[in-house]
C-alpha cells in the first residue's frame, strides 16, 4: 500500500507541477511562442503516460479483500458511478472538451481570455468534475487494499490540487472568484448554501 500511496503522489506532484504558470512560462522560454499550441495537449498526454507505472504496482503488488458490498447495496453503489460517469461527461461537454484536451489549441494559440465559469454543474459545487471522479472511486463496491491505497492518495491529491486550482483563479479572477467561493461549495453540493441559510436565521 505504501509504494502505490507514494507513487500516486508523486505523479500528483508532476501533475500540478506541470499545470503551474511558472511551467508554462519556462517551456515558452525554451520552445518559443508556439509551445502554446502544444503544450496543454502535451500536459494531457504526459498526466496520462505517467499513471501508468501506478497501474503497473496495482497488479503487481499483491493485495487483499477489505470489504465486499453485498446486493441490492451494491446495485446503489454502481447506480451512484453510473450518475458520477454522467456527471463527468456533462462537466466535460461544459468544459468545451477541444480546449479542455487541448486539441483546439493546435489550429490556434491558447491566447484568448478565460471566462469564470459559474453556470451548468459549476452553479451546485466549484469543482464538478472533482466531485464526480471522488464519488466514482469511493463507491466501488469491492474494495482492496491496493485500491485503497489509490482511492486515499488520490484523494488528497484531488484535494490539495483543488486549493491550488483555486490560488491560481483568484490571482486570474479576483473579487469575481471571491464571491463564487462564497456562495458555492468546493465539493458537495448544497453545502454552502445550506450554511448560509442557517446563518441568516
Amino acid at each position: 500500500m505504501f509504494w502505490i500511496m507514494i507513487s500516486v503522489l508523486l505523479w500528483g506532484l508532476l501533475h500540478s507541477l506541470f499545470a503551474s504558470s511558472r511551467s508554462k512560462e519556462v517551456a515558452q522560454h525554451v520552445f518559443g511562442a508556439r509551445i502554446k499550441r502544444t503544450y496543454r495537449l502535451a500536459y494531457n498526454a504526459f498526466a496520462c503516460i505517467s499513471f501508468l507505472p501506478v497501474l503497473v504496482l496495482l497488479f503487481m503488488i499483491p493485495d487483499r479483500t477489505i470489504y465486499t458490498i453485498p446486493f441490492p447495496w451494491a446495485a446503489l453503489m454502481v447506480l451512484g458511478e453510473g450518475l458520477a460517469v454522467i456527471a463527468l461527461v456533462a462537466g466535460l461537454l461544459q468544459s468545451r472538451p477541444l480546449e479542455f484536451t487541448g486539441l483546439r489549441q493546435l489550429g490556434s494559440p491558447d491566447d484568448h481570455p478565460a471566462q469564470l465559469k459559474t453556470d451548468g454543474l459549476y452553479r451546485h459545487v466549484r469543482h464538478p468534475l472533482y466531485t464526480a471522479g471522488l464519488a466514482f472511486i469511493w463507491l466501488l463496491p469491492l474494495m482492496t487494499a491496493n485500491v485503497l491505497a489509490v482511492n486515499i492518495a488520490l484523494t488528497v491529491y484531488v484535494i490539495a490540487g483543488a486549493y491550488f486550482e483555486e490560488g491560481k483563479l483568484q490571482v486570474e479572477f479576483g473579487q469575481a472568484f471571491h464571491e463564487y467561493m462564497a456562495a458555492t461549495p468546493m465539493f458537495i453540493p448544497f453545502l454552502r448554501r445550506n450554511k448560509t441559510r442557517q446563518d441568516s436565521s
